[in-house]
């Protein structure tokens, strides 16, 4: 078994993970307990009561975080060429339709949101096997799938996210860096949480908000007593 470094040993040393911290609390802690040298993601980790397997348990959605996410994401816009220009104004980073079909088909994936129009969905689904897996094929449900491209990739530039639960039924989803302060995590991560409770399915049973934490990259979780959300 590997061994801890001193920055990591220390950091654990500050966590007591018999405790269930405030979400001001563990946003402050999150801060303090980072032992990498780069600005590192924050990420929120939700376990719900859900059964994922049931189509109207399975939580899904997108967020526009009131502080982003402090990281500027790449788009690709696959479009008719009548909506190119307002694309790129809108400030895509990559603009067209079969040229950028092929690149994909050759192996190309550089962009971390794939924006389309519903006309040209069929000629995504060419590509759906090598955008599914890495989480890129369009979606009506996230907002990717759009006449207003524009709309979207200002949505996608100013910090808005998708989310949804995994088979286990636990979100996994950045809230900003360690960079922010403490107060902007504590908006962004209330901003979610309350989101995610207004989601609730009718058909959920016993506890929904299971657990809640926050970590930062490479650093130990903070759980968060779920009550504390205001």
């Amino acid at each position: 078994m590997a061994k801890l470094g001193k920055k990591r040993r220390a950091a654990n040393e500050k966590v007591d993970s018999d405790k269930l911290y405030s979400i001001a609390e563990a946003m402050t802690l999150v801060k303090e307990v980072n032992t990498t040298k780069f600005d590192a993601s924050v990420d929120l980790h939700i376990r719900l009561g859900v059964d994922p397997r049931k189509a109207d348990q399975a939580i899904r959605g997108t967020i526009t975080l009131p502080n982003g996410t402090g990281k500027t994401k790449s788009v690709l816009v696959l479009c008719t060429p009548d909506k190119e220009e307002e694309a790129t104004n809108a400030g895509a980073d990559y603009v067209g339709l079969e040229d950028y079909i092929q690149k994909i088909k050759n192996g190309w994936t550089d962009a971390d949101v794939v924006i389309a129009m519903p006309s040209v969905m069929a000629k995504v689904g060419q590509i759906g096997r090598i955008l599914g897996p890495r989480g890129l094929m369009p979606n009506p449900k996230s907002g990717t799938v759009t006449q207003d491209v524009a709309s979207a990739v200002e949505e996608v530039k100013k910090g808005k996210i998708s989310f949804r639960v995994d088979k286990y039924g636990i979100i996994h989803t950045p809230i900003g860096r360690v960079s922010f302060t403490s107060e902007k995590l504590e908006q962004n991560a209330t901003e979610l949480l309350t989101l995610l409770e207004k989601m609730k399915p009718s058909t959920a049973k016993g506890t929904y908000m299971k657990s809640v934490s926050v970590a930062s990259t490479m650093s130990p979780g903070i759980s968060i007593d779920a009550r504390s959300i205001k």
